[in-house]
């Protein structure tokens, strides 16, 4: 797999490496959106690189789910998806039948129409059937949770080939390894 970068081409062949591409791209992103910009910037990509050097090495980490908890609770009662306040439900960001789990971390609010659209399918790949990028704040606790799954698997040295047809809670085909611009993105909706 390899992804332009630039007139640079980045290879991405191991899970790690598009995990925490992604990543990176995500604090890329987030960073733009706050700071309501247009586009992306020479900033926005040190940050990017940055990170993505950090955390290949191991000189850096993700952060933990709590902050991503903290914003869940204060977020209130509406979809995490469209921001409806209607006829909400609990929704498993990793699908159960695809082996997600009935914890906390792994859930989110979600209006009955989609939590039915969605089903057991992977987030991302139900959010790239309806044509849309998820807000960045469900983004980063999916990336997370596909970090620290793959991690606890020993998935993260194995190749994208090796676990595309898999069977896990994500789908690393689905993973974005470049976001549309920051006037198109938004951190939570509503």
């Amino acid at each position: 797999m390899s992804y332009a970068k630039g007139s640079v081409v980045v290879k991405k062949n191991t899970v790690k490496e598009v995990l925490f591409w992604s990543y990176a791209n995500l604090a890329m992103a987030h960073t733009a959106v706050d700071r309501k910009q247009e586009k992306y910037a020479p900033f926005n990509y040190m940050i990017r690189a940055k990170l993505f050097k950090g955390l290949i090495e191991g000189s850096m980490n993700i952060r933990t789910l709590f902050a991503d908890e903290k914003i869940k609770l204060l977020s209130g009662n509406k979809c995490s998806y469209c921001g409806s306040i209607d006829n909400l439900a609990l929704d498993h960001i990793f699908a159960k039948k695809l082996g997600g789990k009935d914890v906390g971390d792994n859930l989110i609010y979600a209006c009955r129409s989609c939590n039915s659209s969605k089903g057991k399918k992977d987030m991302m790949e139900w959010m790239e059937y309806k044509n849309t990028f998820p807000p960045l704040m469900i983004l980063r606790r999916y990336l997370k949770l596909t970090i620290i799954y793959c991690i606890e698997n020993n998935l993260m040295e194995c190749s994208v080939s090796d676990i595309k047809n898999g069977k896990y809670p994500f789908n690393i085909e689905y993973i974005p390894v470049s976001y549309p611009k920051p006037s198109e993105l938004v951190l939570t909706v509503g």
